[in-house]
This record gives structure tokens, C-alpha cells and sequence, in this order.
């Protein structure tokens, strides 16, 4: 992407999302026109806003495929208001499609959902169970550690997207049964993903929020973390108070007996896995490369404590007459069954199959973006709010905070979101000589909290696609208990507070810090 006034590029060691990361604003790029103005660059997101408002909220049809027929009609509408050729136009939309933070997001899905799915098969859910039983930890409780564990993960894997993934997968099965109430628990796991989001070294919001505002990564972090403990500490007990209030499905019967009898402490062995994961990422390896590793790991433990066969994770169903289907039949992936029945699976396969809609749901929002920000409603939105508004410290900084979660509204895709509006950030914070750590902090807290809150935004939608598999999984799990993204809204607890610690903390000056206070030791690098 190009933005105006900033020029930045971050040579890769390997730490980050990308290898190579370029915001250059060199040279002029051409702009699309639009009848009515610039604000009409802007419809195909606004349409599939209210599209997905109407969809989720109100008709309550949680639906991915339904959404990107709404992005879709949305983008050809848009079309119809571009002035002379209409090239540029579908130009852009394949510019927003092949953006590094979109792919970048689709990827670490695809990782997540193969990791996630090996443990279940592992029995890392039974395994759960099993432990929360013999401990005596219930539903009320279930949802807070479930923060906890997840904020701990994310922040050591430094991906929201994939922590939400690994956690509704494995944490959610678990806190049903226990009787959490489901609408807690997704959002419990939402705000872990956020905390991790916000405050990991190897995160891809802190690296991009720390390169936009000049500052080096590890001065960033240990500056935000005031912040982020102090909306982690609230949200504990939020989540026990909130489910001291909110039953359970209150499983009973066959169903919670059988999945109880069969929990045992074998599965647990995953939590080596979930270690590995962690360790390789604070030592600094690609996020890729550690959740590789814990794979690895995750399959190793399942053979050799026997808790999947090969089979369970890899197999491919061929039919008798297929060239070399009978003599290898031996090999434990190939199975052989009747011709209607052909097919491939395992926990790797059912671990990425399930993204696919979704991923192709993102490209497209992030092509309306892009659109937006090519036709100048982007930037027309952030020229009245910073001309206009942020006419002293006080006000420049709420400003920040309003313009962040704005733009997070329309972009879905934090990273992305942060790139748009990191030089604007940078531009109005330079004016009142705010320091690049407290630039970055507000920059990044806004976009990693509404980027798991609004029901459109991709952390929501990729921990409700994570959830579809359910039912399939497991027999107590209905359709009707899954969480609906609008349902959630409220209760992401961690976010909400994350975003009012900063609104508080710009009206009060509360870490306020300048340019001659502390200046950031050298610029950011991944």
C-alpha cells in the first residue's frame, strides 16, 4: 500500500509476518474518481457494513458465504459510480487482494487450523475436561482462565487470529460441557487474542505500530504494558462476575456422561505442543515456523502415546479399482472404500478446509479498502477529523483514539486498519511533539481491540468459521449453541476496557510522554 507522508521499509530477520514490509510514498499514484466525490469510494464497504448489520443482527443468519455475497454486490454496485474507465477500478480490487497483511492473515489461519485440529484429535479437549473436573473448576470460572490461558498463548505466539482458532476449537467444547455460558467463552477467547495482539514482541500490530511511529519494538512493549494489565486486570473478574449472572447450556444426560467417562489426562501431553508453540515464537522464530514446529510435536506425542493414528490425521479414501490402490493399501493413510465415499481427511485437512470461504470473505473486504483509499474517502474522513478536531493535546489524542476505531469500522483487518492510519497518527502526534511509544500505543491499542470486536471484523468471523466444525466434532454440540458474531459484541470485555483505558488515558494524560521526555533509541526493524 501507499500512504501519504510516510516512507518506511523493514528488512525481515525472520521475527515477523512478512519477510519484506514496504509503506513508499515516493511516487504519485493516480487516484479513482467517483460521481458524488470522494465519500463515494467509500459505498462497497458501507454496503456490506449494513449488509452484515442486517444479516448478523438482524435476521440472525451467521453466515460466511452470505457475507461475501454482500462484499461482492457491493464492489460490482461501487463500479457504477467510478467516473471514465472502469480498469482502475478492478485494478485496485486486485491491488486490496494481493496485500502482504491479507495474505499474511490467510496463512497463519490455514497453520492455526491444522495445529488446533491435531490436538483435538490428540484428545487435548478430553484432556481439559478431565483436568477442570478433578480440579473442581465449573462454568462460572472456566470462561476467566480461558482469558488467561489465551492471553498467554497469543502473546507468545503473537497471533490473535490463531490463538482464536486453537481456542474455540479445543476451549470452547470444553467450557460447554462444564457449563459456561457459550457467548462468554467466545468472548473470553476473543480478548485473550486481543491482549496477546496488543502486547507481543513478535505480533504483527506491534511491529507495524512501532515502524509507523519511528520506535523500536522493545521499547513499545514495555511501554504498553501498563495499559494492557490494567484492562486484563479488570476483565478477570468481569468474566466471573458476568458468569455468576449467565448460565450455561447445562448439558446433562448421555451425552455429558459418555464425553466425561472418556476424558483422561493423556491428552494433556499437549500442553507440551502448546510450549513448543510459544517457545519458538519468544526466541524469535517466524510465526510459521513455530506453529510448524508445534505440529510436529503435536503429532509425534499422538503416535507415540497412542492417542490418533496416522489415520486419524492424514487419510486418503480410494476406491478398489484405482492403479495401485490394493497393493498399498497396507500403508496406514490409504484406506479403501466404496466408490460414493472417495475422499481425503484427517485433522490436517479438516484443519484448513474450513477457511477457505472466510479467506476469500477478507481478500474482498480488503479490496473495498482499498477502493476506499484509492478514491479519497479514507482520506477525506482523516482530514476532517484531524483539521477539525484535534486542536490541542487533549483533543488530538482522543482524536487518535476515534479516527483509529473509525477506520477499524470499516477496515476489518487490524494490521491492515494500522497501516492506513499509522502515518496519519504519526502526522497529528508530531504536532503536539507526542513521542513515537505513545503514538504507537494508542495506534495499536484501538486496532487490536475493535479488530475482535465488531461482528464483521476478521477476528470475530475467524473464530465463528472455527466454530461451524463443531457440531461435527462432537455429538453435545448443536448448531443452536453456537455464538452468532453479533451476540459476542458486547462481551469482549478485555477490548472494551482496552479501548476506555486510552480514552481515559488521553482526557486524563495519563503515560502522556513527549518528544523531550524519552525518544525511542533507534526505528523498529523486524
Amino acid at each position: 500500500m501507499v500512504f501519504p507522508d510516510v516512507r518506511a521499509k523493514v528488512a525481515s530477520n525472520g521475527t515477523g509476518p512478512t519477510d519484506e514490509f514496504d509503506v513508499d510514498t515516493g511516487e504519485e499514484e493516480s487516484e479513482l474518481q467517483f460521481y458524488g466525490g470522494r465519500g463515494m469510494s467509500a459505498f462497497p464497504i458501507a454496503f456490506f457494513i449494513v449488509w452484515a448489520i442486517v444479516q448478523t443482527a438482524l435476521w440472525r443468519v451467521a453466515d460466511t458465504t452470505g457475507l461475501t455475497i454482500g462484499i461482492l454486490i457491493g464492489l460490482m454496485t461501487g463500479m457504477f459510480f467510478v467516473k471514465g474507465s472502469w480498469t482502475g477500478y478492478a485494478n485496485t480490487i486486485f491491488e486490496g487482494m494481493t496485500q502482504p497483511v491479507a495474505v499474511t492473515a490467510v496463512v497463519a489461519w490455514l497453520w492455526a487450523g491444522m495445529f488446533a485440529e491435531t490436538l483435538q484429535a490428540g484428545g487435548f479437549v478430553e484432556g481439559l475436561v478431565w483436568a477442570a473436573d478433578i480440579t473442581g473448576v465449573g462454568g462460572i470460572l472456566f470462561p476467566a482462565i480461558t482469558f488467561i490461558l489465551a492471553a498467554l498463548l497469543a502473546t507468545g505466539i503473537g497471533t490473535g487470529y490463531g490463538t482464536t482458532i486453537a481456542f474455540v476449537v479445543l476451549f470452547f467444547p470444553a467450557g460447554i460441557l462444564l457449563g459456561a455460558n457459550p457467548v462468554l467463552m467466545f468472548g473470553a477467547i476473543l480478548s485473550g487474542a486481543i491482549f496477546g495482539d496488543n502486547l507481543a514482541p513478535v505480533s504483527d500490530t506491534t511491529i507495524v505500530s512501532a515502524v509507523t511511529q519511528d520506535s523500536d519494538i522493545g521499547g513499545v512493549v514495555a511501554s504498553r504494558f501498563k495499559y494492557a494489565i490494567i484492562a486484563a486486570i479488570l476483565a478477570f473478574p468481569a468474566y466471573i462476575l458476568a458468569s455468576s449472572m449467565m448460565p450455561g447450556l447445562g448439558i446433562e444426560g448421555d451425552a455429558r456422561e459418555i464425553f466425561l467417562e472418556a476424558a483422561e489426562p493423556a491428552g494433556l501431553v499437549h500442553l507440551i505442543s502448546m510450549a513448543v508453540v510459544i517457545g519458538a515464537a519468544v526466541r524469535g522464530r517466524h510465526i510459521v515456523e513455530a506453529i510448524t514446529w508445534g505440529i510436529v510435536t503435536a503429532i509425534v506425542a499422538n503416535l507415540v502415546f497412542g492417542l490418533a493414528a496416522v489415520s486419524d490425521m492424514l487419510v486418503f479414501q480410494a476406491p478398489a479399482d484405482g492403479p495401485l490402490v490394493e497393493p498399498l493399501a497396507f500403508l496406514p493413510i490409504l484406506e479403501v472404500v466404496e466408490p460414493d465415499a472417495v475422499g481425503v481427511g484427517g485433522s490436517l485437512l479438516e484443519g484448513i478446509a474450513g477457511f477457505f470461504e472466510l479467506a476469500i470473505l477478507i481478500l474482498f473486504i480488503i479490496a473495498a479498502a482499498q477502493i476506499m483509499i484509492r478514491g479519497g474517502a479514507f482520506e477525506a474522513i482523516l482530514e476532517f477529523s484531524f483539521d477539525r478536531l484535534a486542536t490541542n493535546v487533549r483533543r488530538a489524542e482522543l482524536t487518535m483514539v476515534g479516527s483509529s476505531a473509525l477506520i477499524n469500522a470499516a477496515i476489518t483487518i487490524n494490521t491492515a486498519a494500522e497501516i492506513a492510519i499509522g502515518p496519519y497518527i504519526s502526522k497529528v502526534g508530531e504536532r503536539f511533539n507526542l513521542n513515537g511509544y505513545r503514538r504507537a500505543n494508542i495506534l495499536d491499542a484501538n486496532t487490536a481491540a475493535l479488530g475482535y470486536i465488531f461482528p464483521w471484523s476478521g477476528g470475530v468471523l475467524v473464530g465463528f468459521e472455527a466454530m461451524q466444525g463443531l457440531p461435527a466434532e462432537y455429538e453435545f454440540i448443536e448448531a443452536g449453541m453456537l455464538v452468532n458474531p453479533v451476540e459476542v459484541f458486547p462481551y469482549v470485555f478485555h477490548g472494551w476496557l482496552l479501548v476506555a483505558v486510552f480514552v481515559v488515558a488521553a482526557y486524563t494524560g495519563f503515560g502522556r510522554e513527549y518528544l523531550i521526555d524519552r525518544e525511542s533509541e533507534e526505528v523498529a526493524r523486524i
